[in-house]
């Protein structure tokens, strides 16, 4: 698919070896794997996210104010 062969793929994963060493492989593996299954859920849940506004949220909300602008409070 991506044109990697046996040789290459042995390549990357000595030299991920050598990078990180035998002791953090393991971490590595399920750190990679926890975010790839948190990225799938978040994806999902995303196509079912509601973001329309409630109907009793009909105020406009305040304009914020722009930190150049002087309050008249203040002198």
């Amino acid at each position: 698919m991506f044109g990697l062969g046996a040789g290459e793929l042995v390549l990357i994963l000595v030299i991920v070896l050598i990078v990180f060493g035998v002791g953090k492989l393991p971490e590595l593996g399920s750190g990679l794997g926890e975010g790839i299954k948190n990225f799938k859920r978040s994806y999902n849940d995303s196509k079912s996210l509601d973001v329309t506004p409630n109907k009793s949220d009909t105020t406009p909300a305040a304009a914020p104010k722009n930190g150049n602008e002087k309050d008249s409070s203040e002198s």
